[in-house]
């Protein structure tokens, strides 16, 4: 795993080896990260990333939220409660040096702590196990999510906008399907 665009780009991301098999750790693909941000970037959605801050939710090894600050975030913070992800993601902001523009919350996604409204979301729950909407309304109740805010929905399966979002765009990739919202507030 590598950081595919902006000032980071090539970076090589620590590797996730065997990892902890009850981490549930399945990192976005090169593959699918580069064609994610060659749409968030294409113009549809306006200019998503520059200035943005940036809330990934079951991080995981904190790939997406790294690709957005190597193209021009603003501010990162990446939620996960699993050991194995919160040191991977550890690893990897310090590789990159950006320790003073992130946030790591240690804490399940779904028990979300009052936040700071964010503009583009991620949101990455382990596959198939209904823990996407669960978390979506979390972020909404601690005030995460920004008027307007763009919200990158990774499944396995297509996802219906829950009440509050208009789905915008959704696009497969192999077994995965990104699901693009935004917040109507």
């Amino acid at each position: 795993m590598r950081i595919i665009g902006g000032t980071h780009r090539g970076t090589a991301l620590a590797a996730v080896g065997k990892g902890d098999a009850g981490a549930h750790l399945r990192p976005t693909t090169d593959r699918v990260r580069e064609s994610l941000f060659n749409v968030l970037q294409g113009g549809r959605f306006g200019d998503p990333i520059h200035g943005a801050r940036v809330l990934d939710m079951f991080a995981g090894t904190g790939a997406l939220g790294l690709e957005a600050l190597s193209r021009g975030a603003s501010q990162v913070t990446f939620v996960d409660n699993g050991r194995a992800a919160q040191k991977l993601i550890r690893e990897n902001i310090a590789k990159l040096r950006r320790q003073s523009d992130t946030t790591l919350i240690s804490a399940d996604a779904n028990k979300l702590p009052k936040g700071t409204p964010c503009d583009l979301i991620f949101l990455d729950p382990p596959y198939g196990q209904e823990l996407g909407n669960k978390a979506l309304n979390a972020a909404l109740r601690g005030d995460w999510i920004a008027p307007g805010a763009l919200i990158i929905w990774e499944e396995s399966q297509a996802q219906i906008a829950p009440q509050g979002f208009k789905t915008l765009d959704q696009r497969r990739y192999g077994d995965t399907w990104i699901t693009f919202l935004r917040h109507d507030a």
